[in-house]
């Protein structure tokens, strides 16, 4: 196989795409993928160094706020579908992938134009300004959340799951000494998003000296930013603080309790393993898509919704309370999440380009 796949912005467009590169290898060994991503965003780093073949096309997302700069940023959108045009036609593939961010419009696009045979997927419940374009363009769609379906053309939708959660189940499960934790207590993670969060980081400082004297031990992951802001603060002996985590799955697979934002990357990892969770969507971000996506797993008892503005030490502290210190509860959650997760996702995305292609022989 052949296979374009264009993904691009935030971890949560890049490892999905990740997901489906391994997948399509798995099956094809002989396989050639083209990665096309932006000039300036984390995908021009990170995919070279996977020894996946890399084109950048520069490329700028609407801007919601600046009306009058979408003139130069329309420009870019029709320099950006030429580059694609040429380098599709130049690599000639079997398939052309979109898994989301700005930079799969004018590639997909480019690929309807050239009449190539087009996948695009969504793993958000509210599908994004690019995907709602595309979907009109594309073969086949596919999403990660089943109330998604509605937002597109159900003749060529399809229910697939987030390709990055079969990737996550096969990863094995961290020694928790190695990250200064114990085996012996349940352990609570608390993470606001790979960067953190202003607005939260004071919050969860606030929320920190509560954690003393608890059967449960605590990590929070702050991001690099606003590591620095709880150096000086005096820790219960429960309690670890790191920056960034590396091996995160794997520490996530001996997590009791996940205490997240609620992008899609992590729906898709505490349903692949089945952690019970209390979510605190962003509400800085798009169609307000984080909470829709929270609402979600809640309505499902896989999960606790707590808004940003409502998070208090009091009543975070009482729901983890809730949660571990009852079985019930608890084994309730926990089995509700692990039903919304499926576990071959990245095979049944890797099914549907199947599909595709051989229609078009």
């Amino acid at each position: 196989m052949r296979a374009i796949i264009c993904a691009g912005g935030t971890g949560g467009h890049i490892y999905p795409a990740i997901a489906i590169i391994n997948k399509i290898k798995e099956k094809e060994h002989f396989s050639e993928i083209l990665y096309i991503g932006t000039t300036d965003r984390m995908e021009k780093d990170l995919i070279p160094k996977l020894n996946i073949a890399y084109k950048g096309i520069e490329m700028t997302g609407i801007d919601r706020k600046k009306v009058f700069k979408n003139v130069g940023i329309y420009i870019k959108y029709k320099k950006a579908i030429k580059q694609a045009k040429a380098i599709i036609k130049e690599f000639n593939p079997d398939i052309v992938i979109g898994v989301g961010g700005y930079i799969t419009a004018p590639v997909i696009l480019a690929a309807h134009k050239l009449k190539y045979k087009t996948i695009i997927h969504e793993q958000n419940l509210i599908p994004g300004i690019s995907n709602r374009l595309l979907a009109r363009y594309a073969d086949k769609v596919c999403v990660s959340l089943a109330s998604s379906k509605s937002y597109f053309d159900n003749a060529k939708t399809v229910y697939t799951g987030n390709p990055r959660s079969e990737e996550i189940i096969s990863i094995k499960p961290a020694n928790k000494k190695d990250f200064g934790l114990t085996e012996k207590k349940k352990l609570v993670i608390i993470v606001m998003g790979s960067l953190g969060s202003i607005t939260m980081t004071q919050k969860i400082k606030e929320l920190i000296p509560n954690f003393n004297m608890k059967p449960y031990q605590v990590m929070i992951i702050t991001g690099n930013n606003y590591y620095d802001s709880f150096k000086k603060m005096e820790l219960p002996k429960n309690v670890v603080i790191v920056p960034f985590l590396q091996n995160f799955i794997n520490l996530l697979k001996k997590t009791d309790l996940i205490i997240s934002r609620a992008g899609a990357s992590t729906i898709s990892e505490i349903t692949a393993i089945g952690i019970p969770s209390i979510l605190v969507p962003s509400p800085y971000v798009t169609n307000n898509h984080q909470y829709l996506n929270a609402k979600e797993l809640e309505d499902a008892g896989a999960s606790t919704l707590i808004s940003e503005e409502d998070f208090s030490p009091t009543k975070v502290v009482n729901e983890i309370d809730r949660i571990l210190n009852n079985p019930t509860v608890y084994n309730n959650m926990k089995n509700n999440t692990l039903k919304l997760g499926i576990k071959d996702s990245a095979t049944r995305f890797y099914e549907e380009i199947k599909k595709l292609i051989k229609e078009d022989r």
